[in-house]
């Protein structure tokens, strides 16, 4: 952790309102100092100033968000992955590192929440000060249960950070108005309410464990996965105790060094999991953080797990949704164009898409497809003995340069919120799978689901 402890955390409406008034007024002043201090440069020069300047003021704005915490931070998250063709670079850069780890909030403020969770029993832990992970709602502390003998790990929420959603939803809705990135649709509105339902499940600490132990139900015979074990009687609503599972991160060098057919199997691994999530248990977990998953290596022989720490941000999909997305699945499976345009129907979305923008969105689904495609159908320089080469892939800004002209037709409207958490996974399993080099097989992933 090399950021500096908070103190204090800004948790009533006013004050996180007032926070974000001073930091919009600060970027601006700060707009108009460079705006004088460009007067007398050339062309080029103002353009490299601009771009300097815009870089800097959005890494301050981010890192202003970041000691907010909350769900100010879980908006400007998802603004990160679907901002890439309404917004300045500089600041799409700037968001994702909101999925980093932020600032932790300080030990005397975590004690004091962890005692309130658990009154005397806090007594019964021996708990590390320093934070083995932060993020936005919470913050979560190795321990040591005196009586048992078992490390554990306590998933702490930030006091009063469950209180300040809606308020923290309103402003960020006004920034986004005041600044007209966004357009002002019911379609937005719907958005925001599908974010806010999945915010207060997400503070839900009871409902999270229990869905920590249904997944491991699911995974309880296949011995890729690692679930942590739940402690009932040491979690709350607002805690969770659960057994500390130790693994490497995944950018790891030892993850990195892997020989290949190890890495294939933990991408393989990485990539099954979400389409279970979707085509078998109807429910994903849509958080996409590299933070949410560590490798444990195998050691003799034994498998490589993939250890799975987070279950917040569950999304449960109907089966309307289920049955677009495997169609569109199938479509890409067969790299067919009619099939996919066929496929895409259900929403408005969809339904308001015609000629070119629609051949086009249709064109932009084929091309995400394309790892869960029949090998001979794609180019023969993204496979390696008919799997697919997500880092030789560049697959992520292909598709956000092909789908930029359809995004900005007449037509496009956003696109359904479920598909948008859906895309949100898959996102980061992209982004994770070309990062440790994996090379998947779309028959072994998807051939019993088409």
């Amino acid at each position: 952790m090399t950021d500096k402890p908070l103190n204090t955390l800004k948790t009533s409406p006013l004050d996180r309102q007032l926070s974000l008034a001073k930091t919009s007024l600060t970027i601006g002043k700060n707009w108009a100092k460079t705006g004088l201090s460009g007067l007398f440069l050339s062309k080029e020069q103002r353009e490299t100033q601009k771009d300097a300047f815009m870089q800097e003021q959005a890494n301050y704005l981010v890192a202003e968000l970041g000691k907010l915490k909350g769900s100010v931070v879980k908006v400007g998250q998802m603004l990160a992955l679907y901002g890439e063709h309404m917004l300045p670079p500089a600041v799409v850069s700037a968001l994702h590192t909101l999925d980093a780890d932020t600032a932790p909030i300080a030990w005397s403020v975590i004690y004091e929440a962890l005692k309130h969770e658990l009154g005397e029993r806090i007594d019964d832990f021996e708990i590390e000060q320093t934070p083995i992970g932060t993020a936005s709602l919470a913050q979560v502390h190795k321990a040591y249960h005196k009586f048992s003998g078992r490390t554990v790990a306590l998933k702490i929420q930030y006091p009063n950070v469950a209180g300040a959603i809606d308020a923290d939803l309103a402003v960020f809705k006004k920034l986004l108005k005041v600044t007209g990135i966004l357009p002002q649709t019911r379609a937005l509105d719907d958005w925001f309410d599908e974010i806010r339902e999945l915010l207060y499940r997400e503070v839900d600490y009871r409902m999270e464990a229990d869905t920590t132990k249904r997944f491991a139900t699911y995974l309880a015979n296949d011995d890729r996965y690692v679930v942590p074990t739940i402690y009932d009687n040491y979690s709350t609503d607002r805690l969770i105790c659960m057994s500390f599972e130790s693994g490497l991160s995944l950018n790891d060098e030892q993850i990195l060094n892997l020989p290949q057919d190890r890495k294939n199997a933990l991408g393989q691994s990485a990539i099954d999991i979400v389409m279970r999530e979707l085509f078998e248990w109807g429910e994903m977990q849509t958080d996409p953080n590299f933070g949410n998953y560590l490798v444990r290596l195998g050691t003799q022989g034994e498998t490589d797990k993939l250890v799975l720490l987070d279950f917040g941000a569950i999304k449960q999909f109907d089966k309307k949704l289920l049955t677009i997305a495997n169609n569109l699945l199938v479509a890409g499976f067969y790299q067919d164009k009619t099939m996919m345009k066929n496929a895409m129907t259900g929403y408005d979305f969809f339904d308001n898409l015609n000629g070119k923008p629609k051949d086009d969105m249709a064109t932009v689904f084929l091309m995400a497809c394309e790892p869960f495609a029949k090998p001979h159908l794609i180019d023969e320089k993204l496979l390696d003995d008919g799997r697919y080469i997500w880092a030789n892939s560049d697959l992520y800004n292909r598709v956000m340069v092909s789908a930029k002209d359809g995004m900005t037709s007449k037509e496009f409207t956003l696109p359904p919120k479920e598909m948008m958490f859906i895309s949100r996974k898959f996102i980061g399993a992209y982004a994770l799978l070309s990062a440790i080099d994996a090379r998947t097989d779309s028959l072994g992933l998807i051939g019993q689901y088409v």
